[in-house]
C-alpha cells in the first residue's frame, strides 16, 4: 500500500472512532428529547351518596321496598269473650279505646304485614274517623249506627262492613254472634277503589339510630306500665329485655293471639284524653262514650327501650296525625317497631309507671 492510500485508510478510522469518544461508562449519555406529548390530567371520581334505605311508613323498620297497597284499619272487640283474637300481633299499629259498658275496643292497623284472619270485627264508634282518617286507606267493620259510619265515609276513607254484605266478612268459629265475625283482608284490597290504593304516610316519628330514642334520651327506667281505662279495662305493659319489647296483660292474664304468640309492642303511647257520653245507645241500653281526639291535646306518656318520658300530644283536623312533643319541643322520636296507642281518660283512668 502506497504511503498516501494509507494515510487516507486512517483518516477514515479516525472518523468512525471520534463519535464514540465520551459514550464511556464514566460519561452520562445524552439526555433524551423531551416528549411533546402532554399527560393525561388525573381525575377524582365524585363521591356516591348511598341511597336512603326506604322504610315501612307505620312501623319505620327498614324494608327493601315499600309494599304499594293502602292502610287496612279493622275494628276488633276486646272483652273476655273476644280474647284470643285472630290477627293481632302482625298489625303495625293498634289503638285501645273505651267503649260502653267499660270495655275496650281496638283498632288495629296493617300495612307491612297483612294476616290471612282478622276478628272478631265489631262495630265503629264515633271517635274512629279521628284515629283513621290520617291513614287515608280502608276501614273494616261489623257495622254501626248510620251517623258514625257516615263519618267514617266523610273522613276519606273507603268504607267496608260485614252488615253490608261486603265481601271478606263471615262468621266463624265456636263463639256465638256478635262475637264470631272474621275478616279475610284480600277481598278488600282487591276492591280498593283509585282513590284508596297509595300506602299511608308515616303517623309517628322514628330514631334513625340506636339511643337517640326520645325514652334514651329524656326518660326514665321503667319495668313495667299499669294502665286503667275503667274497672273493667286494666291493661298492664312489662318490659321484656331479652325480646325487647313490651309484653302486654289484660288485667293478671298475660295477652296472647289466637295463633298462640304473646301480645307484644315495640313502643307504648299513651294519650291522656276527654272522654265524653254522646247521649246514643247501643243495643243493650248503655251510653255510648266519645274520646275526643280532634283539635285537642294533653299529656301523654311514651314508652321505648325500658325507659318512659312524659310528653305532650296535640291533634289538629280529623285528617291530621297525632303529634307527640318531648319536654324540650323536640319531637318524639319511637323505636322502629310496632306500636300500641293507649286511649286514658283524664276523669276515670289512671296511668302508673314502674321502675
Amino acid at each position: 500500500m502506497t504511503r498516501t492510500r494509507r494515510a487516507r485508510a486512517l483518516l477514515v478510522l479516525l472518523a468512525v472512532a471520534l463519535p464514540l469518544v465520551g459514550c464511556g461508562a464514566d460519561e452520562p449519555a445524552p439526555a433524551a428529547a423531551p416528549s411533546t406529548t402532554a399527560a393525561a390530567p388525573t381525575t377524582t371520581a365524585a363521591p356516591s351518596t348511598p341511597a336512603s334505605q326506604p322504610v315501612a311508613p307505620l312501623t319505620g323498620l327498614p324494608v327493601a321496598a315499600v309494599d304499594p297497597r293502602p292502610a287496612l284499619a279493622v275494628k276488633i272487640e276486646n272483652p273476655p269473650i273476644a280474647r284470643p283474637q285472630a290477627g293481632l300481633t302482625e298489625a303495625d299499629i293498634v289503638w285501645e279505646q273505651l267503649v260502653e259498658g267499660g270495655t275496650s275496643r281496638l283498632v288495629a292497623v296493617y300495612q307491612s304485614r297483612v294476616p290471612a284472619s282478622i276478628g272478631p270485627v265489631r262495630s265503629t264508634r264515633p271517635m274512629d274517623p279521628a284515629i283513621t282518617a290520617p291513614l287515608h286507606g280502608l276501614f273494616a267493620t261489623s257495622g254501626g249506627q248510620v251517623p258514625y259510619l257516615q263519618a267514617v265515609s266523610a273522613a276519606g276513607l273507603q268504607l267496608f262492613s260485614f252488615d253490608a254484605g261486603d265481601d271478606g266478612f263471615a262468621r266463624q268459629g265456636p263463639r256465638s254472634a256478635p262475637h264470631n265475625v272474621y275478616l279475610d283482608p284480600a277481598p278488600l284490597y282487591a276492591a280498593a277503589d283509585p282513590a284508596h290504593q297509595a300506602p299511608p304516610a308515616a303517623q309517628f316519628g322514628y330514631a334513625p339510630t340506636a339511643g337517640t330514642q326520645t325514652t334514651v334520651v329524656a326518660g326514665a327506667p321503667t319495668a313495667r306500665l299499669d294502665l286503667r281505662l275503667s274497672p273493667e279495662a286494666v291493661p298492664s305493659w312489662t318490659w321484656n329485655p331479652l325480646a325487647r319489647v313490651w309484653e302486654r296483660a289484660e288485667g293478671a292474664d298475660p295477652a296472647f293471639a289466637a295463633d298462640g304468640v304473646r301480645v307484644a309492642a315495640t313502643n307504648v303511647v299513651v294519650l291522656r284524653v276527654e272522654v265524653v257520653e254522646t247521649g246514643a245507645l247501643d243495643p243493650a241500653g248503655n251510653h255510648v262514650p266519645e274520646t275526643l281526639l280532634t283539635g285537642r291535646g294533653g299529656q301523654a306518656v311514651v314508652a321505648t327501650a325500658g325507659r318512659t318520658a312524659t310528653v305532650t300530644w296535640s291533634k289538629g283536623s280529623d285528617a291530621d296525625p297525632v303529634v307527640l312533643t318531648a319536654a324540650d319541643g323536640s319531637p318524639v322520636l319511637l323505636a322502629p317497631g310496632t306500636t300500641w296507642v293507649e286511649l286514658v281518660p283524664t276523669g276515670s283512668g289512671s296511668v302508673t309507671t314502674v321502675p
